[in-house]
């Protein structure tokens, strides 16, 4: 892969196909390479959607870099918000890389979905696991800004540098059928604010965790005062038994309507 190397179910009675045959690690590394180069050939005649790989970073004595798809929406300035979406926390599944990957997609095909917002998709953060390099690591767990893992120290001096002002994961449920979205870190607290609602899941169904105010312990939010102001942090939990049409439909959705909301917010915020 050259680009490595150099709570409570909604009560919505929308059902979602279960997949019972799931993709193998082989096919899914296929597909994995398929869409790398269709975004990739997409970034290169894009306005507004850039490959910027991060780093590099060293391991044994050889170069290694991050997948980086950089998205500058139409208006966008030094002051715009910037958001990190992380998927490939686990080298052992791609289902969240390819859904974020489908997702810089649509948003060169359709840049104006994110206008005046910085988003920064990091889609395959266990790039060693994935090369075979270092398997068997939970970077999904990691406390960073102490992690030994390079790509999580590479990834927290990007964040403190970056100053993002939210990050989303996506990630795999080994045991369910719905997907959970799980908020942390501060919470906004106008009536009418709420950053994801389920006007944006639809026709998911969808597990809601409360959102933790606590100090975090794991993921970026660790890195805590190394950070100019606190982010927040969402996780897509997307069930691990879904097919990969499913999963990367169901990913997609939610978080294209999470930015179009998320834009719609901080132009409410701006007139209060």
């Amino acid at each position: 892969m050259p680009a490595i190397m150099n709570p409570t179910s909604s009560p919505r009675s929308a059902t979602v196909a279960r997949a019972h045959s799931v993709a193998s690690p082989l096919s899914l590394s296929a597909a994995l390479g398929d869409q790398l180069s269709t975004v990739y050939a997409l970034a290169q005649s894009s306005q507004h959607v850039f490959g910027s790989p991060l780093g590099p970073f060293h391991h044994e004595g050889r170069p290694y870099q991050l997948p980086r798809f950089v998205y500058f929406g139409p208006h966008t300035s030094d002051v715009s918000v910037r958001l990190a979406f992380l998927g490939g926390l686990d080298s052992r599944d791609l289902r969240p890389t390819l859904a974020l990957l489908h997702l810089v997609e649509g948003l060169a095909r359709e840049p104006s979905i994110g206008q005046s917002l910085h988003l920064a998709f990091y889609p395959l953060v266990d790039v060693l696991g994935q090369l075979s390099e270092s398997p068997d690591r939970d970077l999904a767990s990691a406390i960073w800004g102490e992690s030994t893992a390079p790509e999580i120290a590479l990834l927290s001096q990007d964040a403190r540098h970056r100053s993002y002002h939210g990050f989303v994961r996506v990630e795999s449920a080994p045991t369910d059928d719905v997907v959970t979205l799980r908020l942390r870190g501060p919470r906004i607290h106008s009536p009418g604010t709420e950053l994801i609602t389920s006007e944006e899941t639809e026709p998911f169904a969808v597990r809601w965790e409360a959102w933790s105010e606590k100090a975090a312990t794991t993921g970026p939010l660790a890195l805590g005062d190394d950070l100019p102001f606190q982010p927040f942090e969402l996780t897509l939990l997307v069930p691990f038994n879904w097919k990969l049409e499913t999963y990367r439909a169901a990913v997609a959705t939610i978080l294209r309507r999470f930015i179009v909301r998320y834009r719609g917010f901080l132009a409410y915020g701006q007139h209060l």
